[in-house]
């Protein structure tokens, strides 16, 4: 569990300190408020917001975890992975692993957002369809995180704790990996990316 006073965290209303103040008057509906209209939409429609990623590795990753143990599951499992390669083969999706790995409790597979677009899509579809599986959508952050030059494993505990999101049941990972990110030595982190993606 993600100690929330280990962090820092700047104000949302950072950049609107000289705005006018808000109208008080209610939508049609008489319950939601009359927001005043730019014209403009906002930036992150398009663009993950600082300090998520926004190249190659993507802003966020989704795991999907089953019991490899429970033979339900594992068929369940094993068939919205394909789905999901079928319905969107625009993202990458990664091994489906028949056991732990990294700081992954159980086994799971991977799928990359790339997009603000791709994260709209699939997360919705995803509420739906993830079934009786538990799945953890943590985002990818650049070293910049918050205007501060954090080492990687730093980076990645926040990611994978303070700042998941969790549908289904949470499930406990093995943080204490992140602690060896960027440490020499071969066991430095061991099993926690993979050579050809990302399996943390």
């Amino acid at each position: 569990m993600a100690d929330i006073f280990n962090y820092t965290y700047p104000s949302p209303l950072a950049g609107y300190e000289d705005a006018p103040p808000l109208p008080e008057e209610r939508a049609e509906d008489g319950k939601s408020y009359r927001n005043p209209q730019t014209g403009v939409l906002s930036s992150a429609y398009e663009r993950f917001p600082d300090p998520l990623d926004n190249g190659r590795r993507g802003g966020f990753d989704v795991h999907v975890y089953y019991f490899q143990n429970n033979p339900e599951q594992t068929q369940y499992a094993r068939q919205l992975w394909e789905r999901i390669r079928r319905e969107f083969p625009e993202l990458r999706i990664y091994t489906f692993w028949d056991r732990p790995i990294g700081p992954h409790p159980v086994a799971m597979f991977e799928v990359n957002l790339l997009s603000p677009a791709q994260f709209g899509a699939f997360i919705p579809w995803l509420a739906i369809w993830r079934g009786p599986l538990s799945v953890l959508v943590h985002p990818n952050t650049t070293e910049a995180d918050g205007g501060a030059e954090l080492p990687l494993a730093e980076r990645e505990l926040r990611n994978h704790t303070q700042r998941a999101i969790w549908m289904g049941e949470r499930l406990p990972l093995d943080v204490a990996r992140f602690r060896n990110l960027g440490k020499p030595g071969p066991a430095a982190g061991a099993g926690v990316t993979e050579a050809a993606g990302s399996a943390a």
